[in-house]
């Protein structure tokens, strides 16, 4: 029997018209500025999100460590959520590749609130390392896949520019806001000078991720890809996933957040501790997760247990109504 695999929506595989558009898209070499596909692909990312330029990069690690390295200086300090990816799941990059600090400011449910966010500012003297730059995800990963209003959205981005912090969006997961909010990408992002999203989550292309902003920001940002080894050659034939990606796989998300309803409905009546999701994301609580998750494995069935307490489900392109009807059976089979 198929494994149903819900540890998270960057496990899928291209479909058979993705491959197809990676078979044909037309290349070139990027790092010299001539791969057709990925100026396409560039130009496509920039013209939703209403900036003025775009850089296709093999990660969205890689677009929030240049967003953060092109923002910053030495010794500034960004400020983010206190589950966010970049202080989380990115090896210490900030550290490591920009010398800044990152300052955690709870949210809820990762949806950092404005007032709060200002009071974490620092600089003026001395000691204190200044700071620079808000960082914003949405989705947010660690807050069960939220989706941030567009009001709060809006007041931190035009907040940070009344701060005097540049402020980037780590939108890894961006088209699942745009489709659950129903607001578009270009107005989602408005009030943030960058903006980057992931094409290999849900949007179901096997790698890549784009960074948009100012043309001299874009333009800075070209050099520390190629300073970070991120530049690639004929990297069209992953442009052409991207391409299909945001002309067919954006509106269908809106089947991911149907199932993991369903995924919820399931789970709540059987009595987990799990939140109705807003995206394609579930955190189901309980004790031993990491036992739960060897006997769902057991069952055929994948999740992540992020902590002892707590296991991740996502939904995706390659997880069917089936596949949800076999995860509830399984969880319920491990609660007994």
């Amino acid at each position: 029997m198929r494994t149903v695999d819900l540890r998270s929506d960057t496990v899928t595989r291209p479909t058979p018209a993705m491959l197809q558009a990676m078979l044909t898209a037309p290349v070139g070499d990027d790092v010299l500025g001539d791969d057709p596909s990925v100026i396409a692909l560039e130009a496509e990312a920039a013209r939703l999100t209403g900036k003025a330029d775009a850089l296709f990069t093999p990660s969205g690690t890689m677009a929030n460590q240049i967003a953060i390295r092109c923002w910053t200086r030495p010794g500034d300090e960004v400020i983010v959520e206190a589950g966010a990816h970049p202080f989380h799941y990115e090896s210490g990059g900030p550290a490591a590749i920009s010398g800044v600090t990152l300052r955690p400011v709870q949210g809820e449910r990762g949806i950092l609130d404005p007032s709060a966010t200002w009071a974490a500012i620092k600089g003026g003297p001395p000691w204190v390392a200044p700071s620079t730059l808000l960082c914003v995800e949405d989705t947010a990963n660690a807050g069960g896949g939220s989706v941030y209003p567009l009001a709060t959205l809006d007041a931190l981005g035009q907040g940070a520019w009344d701060h005097g912090l540049h402020s980037h969006l780590d939108g890894a997961r961006l088209f699942n806001a745009v489709v659950a909010s129903g607001e578009t990408a270009f107005r989602r992002c408005r009030h943030f000078e960058s903006v980057t999203f992931c094409l290999s989550k849900g949007l179901g292309a096997p790698a890549g991720s784009v960074l948009c902003g100012p043309a001299g920001f874009i333009h800075q940002a070209r050099r520390v890809r190629k300073m970070l080894g991120g530049a690639m050659r004929q990297a069209g034939y992953l442009a052409g996933a991207g391409l299909h990606a945001l002309s067919h796989h954006v509106d269908r998300l809106a089947d991911d957040h149907r199932r993991a309803r369903a995924l919820y409905d399931g789970l709540a009546a059987q009595g987990w501790d799990v939140a109705p999701p807003e995206t394609n994301m579930l955190y189901v609580g309980g004790a031993d997760m990491q036992r739960v998750a060897a006997e769902l494995a057991q069952a055929g069935v994948l999740a992540i247990p992020v902590s002892a307490e707590s296991l991740r489900l996502v939904t995706h392109l390659d997880v069917d109504d089936g596949g949800v009807e076999r995860c509830i059976a399984a969880l319920g089979a491990c609660r007994g």
